[in-house]
């Protein structure tokens, strides 16, 4: 990577991907390397938390209120439900949820934060150009969000030590696959570096 491709400036926003109480140790879908990566999650959302947005995965009511191939997940997995999930655990981390305000939520039910328009236009109303990524999953909400703002123009900057999987081989082969299949749209680099090159 060439550190000059970041040029991370007041219109770059810090988009921090479903790091929730769901996805810890004490969720339903526990993410080991969760809690290494949080304080690097905190610390770029302590650099300029005004410029930081939150997203939480919601699940539905019931496996019934899900569509389609959504309906089968959640008959799998039923305790993720709202009808049986302690509602505290659709919550963000709490060293996260310090910061909101000035910090902004956008829910989503889907693993995409750019599915609707919801996002994108304020993203387009802050006249933001590039959205640094950090959260979890890598290979799920963080690669449909990653490729959702790359089909709406914005470039991105994957922080690679600042997400996190429930699948280190998928963890692996995420970033491989945005070194060498999206370099044109996305940049990779860690979370020092990252900080070091994103003016406050």
């Amino acid at each position: 990577m060439d550190n000059g491709d970041l040029a991370l400036t007041e219109r770059s926003i810090h988009l921090c991907v479903d790091m929730q109480r769901l996805f810890s140790a004490e969720g339903v879908w526990p993410t080991p390397w969760m809690p290494k990566v949080l304080p690097r999650c905190t610390a770029l959302v302590a650099h300029c938390p005004e410029r930081t947005i939150f997203t939480r995965f919601l699940t539905p009511q019931n496996a019934g209120q899900a569509s389609g191939a959504w309906r089968e997940l959640y008959a799998r997995w039923p305790e993720a439900t709202q009808d049986r999930l302690e509602p505290a655990l659709l919550d963000l981390a709490p060293e996260l949820a310090a910061f909101v305000p000035p910090a902004v939520v956008f829910d989503k039910p889907v693993y995409s934060a750019f599915a609707g328009h919801r996002l994108a236009a304020h993203l387009a109303e802050r006249n933001i150009d590039t959205v640094i990524l950090s959260g979890a999953e890598t290979d799920v909400c963080v690669l449909a969000t990653a490729l959702g703002a790359i089909d709406h123009g914005f470039r991105v900057v994957l922080v690679i030590d600042a997400v996190c999987s429930f699948s280190d081989q998928g963890h692996d082969a995420l970033l491989e696959l945005f070194r060498r299949r999206f370099s044109r749209q996305a940049v990779t680099a860690d979370n020092e570096t990252v900080l070091r090159f994103w003016k406050a």
